[in-house]
């Protein structure tokens, strides 16, 4: 298998920044197995590229194509290969209904490529619905995608609830965490941004779920927001890394700023 082998889709909130920041201060040999219940794009998976993964999402659609990439990667790019370019072939291709599980998964690839910045948005009745993105010029990676297909042979793949994944958590297990967030200064807005996309249940419910992989003599790695709310909620006893980083949502026109974010760990994690 080749070992340069690197995520197949853009996903908004990926981890490429900080695979950079922390590559030479973790060893996934220290460690028994790997899990990650927010996989995405799989960044710092497909960096690490333990030998015994397990990842999972809630997001259907994403983790199908996980599946078929693993199983029946050649017939997912001959599918891709036979979608036409442009504006037009894009809401073409975006407003197909019926479609067998290898060609979700080609779409999804397609249509993900294509669009504006990478966004996974779907409308009230559950499609997709991001705008193209004019990236005509685009050349897909097919070798990457077989490269990831061999990888992901051994690898355990769910579609779940992140809380499911503590089932398969062992003793000096590594544990990613990196639920969806968004940032905002003030308490009020950064509950009501956050509602719709990871509620403060939801965070408390990640948090005893924390609880249990270091009961458990595992560890984990979190990535969240840098916010009182979030310190007070995730506040174990453990390091907490703040991080600066650029934001990279928006687009070559868009105003970009700095986004500050936090990482908790129980580990020796340097950034």
């Amino acid at each position: 298998m080749n070992n340069n082998i690197h995520p197949f889709l853009r996903w908004a909130g990926g981890k490429r920044w900080l695979v950079n920041r922390i590559k030479n201060s973790i060893n996934i040999h220290d460690y028994t197995s790997y899990h990650e219940p927010f996989v995405g794009g799989g960044a710092l998976l497909f960096f690490l590229r333990p030998s015994r993964a397990y990842i999972s999402d809630s997001n259907e659609i994403l983790m199908l194509t996980y599946e078929q990439i693993k199983d029946h990667v050649n017939e997912v790019i001959q599918v891709i290969k036979s979608f036409d370019r442009g504006k037009e072939a894009y809401y073409q291709v975006r407003n197909m209904k019926e479609m067998d599980r290898v060609f979700q998964a080609a779409r999804f690839i397609y249509l993900n490529q294509l669009s504006y910045n990478g966004i996974y948005r779907v409308n009230s009745n559950g499609e997709y619905n991001v705008p193209y993105g004019n990236r005509d010029n685009y050349r897909f990676d097919f070798d990457n995608m077989i490269n990831v297909s061999n990888y992901l042979k051994k690898t355990r793949i769910k579609t779940c609830d992140f809380e499911e994944t503590i089932k398969s958590v062992r003793r000096n297990a590594l544990v990613f965490l990196d639920p969806p967030y968004t940032h905002s200064k003030t308490v009020n807005r950064f509950i009501q941004y956050n509602q719709k996309v990871f509620t403060y249940d939801d965070q408390n419910r990640l948090s005893k779920m924390i609880d249990k992989i270091k009961s458990r003599d595992a560890y984990y790695v979190l990535t969240n927001a840098d916010h009182e709310i979030i310190r007070d909620v995730f506040d174990k006893k453990d390091r907490v890394i703040p991080v600066s980083r650029n934001s990279r949502i928006g687009g070559k026109s868009a105003q970009r700023g700095q986004y500050e974010e936090c990482i908790f760990t129980n580990t020796n994690l340097t950034i």
